[in-house]
Order: structure tokens, then C-alpha cells, then sequence
């Protein structure tokens, strides 16, 4: 039995809004990003309706990124410290998440895309090598890259970890 694309949208849209978000890092950005891949998606839907469509959505995205950043290529005014928005005290949780964010903006938009699905989407190293049409080795390599320089970007995000402060 196969599900309508509609209910398809209205049940997988939150995450996959929230997978945006993180290969994007801005709102609008994502928004536009996952409304762009459910229109590609739509057209397709007799054919994969019955497979996979999520990560068919999945993929959708990350090759429409890598395809936006490759034509924006406009540089990026990162501040050090976060902008405050809206009144009241920000609890270290919210300062750490604000700082991952920032850490991930810096990274390429390959290095972002692993972190996101191997860490985010607790996908296998082979299934985001499929996602992104690349090799496991080169999975492994932006991997420990990104990682590499969230460990410098964030120190506190490995500070905060108990298994990560060993090393």
C-alpha cells in the first residue's frame, strides 16, 4: 500500500524541515531549500512512492544545496559571539546549540552534509555515501575533517560530552 504524497508531506516534513535547517543554517533558507525538493520529489512520486521517499527527499536536498551554494558563493559575515534575539536569560544548553549552529555555518556544504546525516540522521557511513553519490572514503574523510574543526570551532561541545572528554 502505498501513501499519497500528501500524506507523505504532512508526516515527514517536520524532520526533514529540521534536516534543512541544519544543512542550511537559516530558516528561510530551509524552507525554501525543502519546498524546492517536494516540488522535485512530487514529480517523481509514482516511481518512488514505494521505495525509500525520504531519503529520495534527502538527496533531493543536499544536490540542491550543493547547487545553490556553488551559485551564491557570496561571503558570509560570521560574528564571534551570537546575536541576542528576544528578552531573558539563555541557558548554557541554548548558548551551546547557538554555537554548534554557528560551528556547522562554517563548515563546507559537504562537511555540513555528512555531520547532518551520519550525526543527525544516524545514517551508516554507506547510506550517506549513497545520499551524497560519493565514495565511503570520501564520506570518512569530510567526516573526521568536520569533526576536526567542530572540535576547534566548539571545544565546549566536547567539554560537555562525557564519552568525547577522554580525548
Amino acid at each position: 500500500m502505498s501513501e499519497t504524497f500528501h500524506d507523505f508531506v504532512v508526516q515527514r516534513s517536520p524532520a526533514l524541515s529540521r534536516t534543512a535547517y541544519l544543512l542550511t543554517g537559516d530558516h528561510q533558507h530551509a524552507e525554501d531549500l525543502l519546498q524546492s525538493a517536494l516540488a522535485r520529489t512530487y514529480r517523481h512520486w509514482r516511481r518512488i512512492r514505494d521505495g525509500d521517499p525520504e531519503a529520495y527527499v534527502r538527496r533531493v536536498m543536499y544536490h540542491q544545496q550543493v547547487s545553490w551554494w556553488r551559485r551564491r558563493r557570496i561571503a558570509e559575515r560570521l560574528d564571534a559571539t551570537p546575536v541576542e534575539r528576544g528578552g531573558g536569560d539563555h541557558s548554557e544548553d541554548t548558548a551551546l546549540r547557538l554555537s554548534v549552529v554557528a560551528a556547522l555555518r562554517r563548515l563546507t556544504a559537504r562537511q555540513r552534509a555528512v555531520v547532518v546525516l551520519r550525526y543527525y540522521e544516524d545514517l551508516t557511513e554507506a547510506q550517506v555515501a549513497e545520499v551524497l553519490g560519493c565514495s565511503v572514503g570520501t564520506v570518512k574523510r569530510h567526516g573526521h575533517d568536520a569533526v576536526r574543526r567542530l572540535r576547534d570551532l566548539v571545544p565546549d561541545l566536547w567539554e560537555a560530552t562525557p564519552e568525547r572528554s577522554g580525548r
